[in-house]
């Protein structure tokens, strides 16, 4: 593996949510981010805090969540 491939990043979390108004809080506590919300107008949005992804897509949503 190149030295490049070792120290790039980890691809950003992807969450799928129902709806397309979020909030994120970096999960809270100690390590957490102050609360923003994003409107998913076209579809998606990446926190500028902590790089997590909001993707629209319902039926992966409830899938997810059972």
């Amino acid at each position: 593996m190149s030295d490049a491939a070792q120290s790039a990043p980890p691809p950003p979390e992807v969450i799928y949510v129902a709806t397309k108004r979020v909030a994120c809080d970096g999960d809270g506590g100690a390590l957490g981010h102050p609360r923003v919300w994003y409107a998913l107008e076209d579809g998606e949005a990446e926190c500028g805090y902590c790089d997590r992804k909001f993707v629209f897509d319902p039926e992966k949503a409830a899938s997810a969540s059972r």
